[in-house]
């Protein structure tokens, strides 16, 4: 019988066709029948199209570096059942820097439990699939370095990018410096606000991404839920 007494927290994006953002040139999102019940088919089956960096996502260190780590590659102990802390960085808007300063309380916390993941909520998954999405707010690269040297493995943003994104580039400079150091960048979550209003004492996560060999990310189902349970 299921256990019905453990709450669950989707931190997962749907995917929906025509729904998705993607950065630009990537892979667009859909799903069609290719056999269809109702036309007299076997079985439903669908096709899909889809990016390593479709929804909600890793990023793996071979993303940015040749001789990084690819997908299934990735140790796995970091991201199944593992303890997380959030930080709430709920007042930075658009195209604002996240800085040190905003992450102090989350890194002591990090520190007294031996946190390997740290998950940042901007509150901007509420601007999915509108336009202004990509206009987040972006984490300081030499605060990601601090936060790496508290033990962190795991960035988990519910952003686009933890880089700066406008219409003229990309940053890459907080993908450099933790992909650089063997870590692992986790986008487009969502409901971390839920998280940070749980009240919950040991947030732990499930990131696991699908088994891609030799890929530089993959899409994930990312769930959370109150280890102390």
């Amino acid at each position: 019988m299921p256990d019905t007494s453990r709450t669950i927290i989707d931190l997962s994006h749907p995917l929906v066709s025509g729904q998705v953002p993607a950065c630009v040139g990537h892979p667009c999102f859909s799903a069609s029948l290719n056999f269809s019940l109702a036309k007299g088919d076997f079985a439903n089956v669908h096709a899909l199209t889809i990016g390593t960096h479709t929804g909600t996502h890793l990023d793996a260190p071979y993303h940015f570096f040749e001789d990084g780590p690819t997908v299934d590659c990735l140790d796995l102990t970091l991201l199944a059942a593992a303890p997380a802390v959030v930080a709430d960085v709920r007042h930075r808007s658009a195209h604002e820097r996240i800085i040190w300063e905003d992450l102090v309380p989350a890194a002591e916390e990090v520190t007294r439990r031996g946190a390997r993941v740290l998950l940042l909520c901007t509150g901007w998954s509420r601007n999915w699939t509108k336009a202004n999405y990509s206009d987040h707010p972006y984490l300081d690269a030499e605060a990601v370095k601090r936060v790496l040297g508290l033990g962190v493995r795991v960035i988990g943003l519910d952003t686009l990018s933890p880089d700066e994104v406008t219409p003229e580039r990309e940053g890459a400079d907080v993908h450099r410096a933790v992909l650089g150091n063997g870590g692992i960048i986790v986008e487009n979550l969502t409901r971390l606000d839920a998280l940070v209003d749980s009240g919950w004492k040991c947030i732990t996560v499930s990131l696991l991404p699908l088994n891609l060999g030799g890929c530089d990310g993959s899409p994930l189902r990312a769930v959370a839920w109150d280890g102390t349970e």
